[in-house]
């Protein structure tokens, strides 16, 4: 990763959100190597342009997902349709992304954030000089944050 981003700088954006909005205690994995979720998780997105370009993801355990949704909304779990799930998770990449993209070199600008329901399975794939991912564990279910650097303009 050839932007000034490390490991702390990723569990302090996750933690930010977590803690501070949804009151939620997640644990940081010791690598994000022990990062699997099957088919059916879900993945939040958002695109960075100008000096910096790449892309942070999110992928959340579906059970993890509903729970945040569920807390984010005040619901039910049981009550936390697919769609509320879907927009809760745009909103968490996009708060995680945002703290991140502070100490990413300027300009630069966030696109509007992005969610889906994988349809395969995804396991973290091996460090490069490109990206870099954090793990979390929370009893609902794991999170990967992963900033993948597509570009660097100097």
């Amino acid at each position: 990763m050839r932007a000034t981003l490390d490991e702390q700088c990723v569990i302090t954006a996750s933690d930010q959100f977590w803690q501070q909005m949804l009151s939620m205690n997640l644990d940081t994995l010791p690598t994000a190597d022990q990062f699997c979720v099957g088919s059916g998780h879900i993945l939040g997105a958002v695109d960075l342009s100008g000096v910096w370009r790449g892309r942070i993801e999110v992928r959340l355990a579906p059970g993890l997902a509903t729970c945040a949704t569920a807390a984010m909304l005040m619901l039910p779990e049981d009550a936390v349709a697919e769609a509320d799930t879907l927009d809760a998770i745009k909103e968490i990449a996009n708060m995680i992304a945002g703290v991140i993209k502070s100490s990413l070199p300027r300009p630069c600008s966030m696109a509007v954030p992005q969610s889906a329901v994988e349809p395969r399975g995804y396991c973290s794939p091996p460090r490069t000089p490109d990206t870099l991912s954090v793990a979390f564990r929370h009893s609902a279910g794991d999170l990967l944050v992963r900033i993948w650097e597509q570009e660097y303009v100097v």
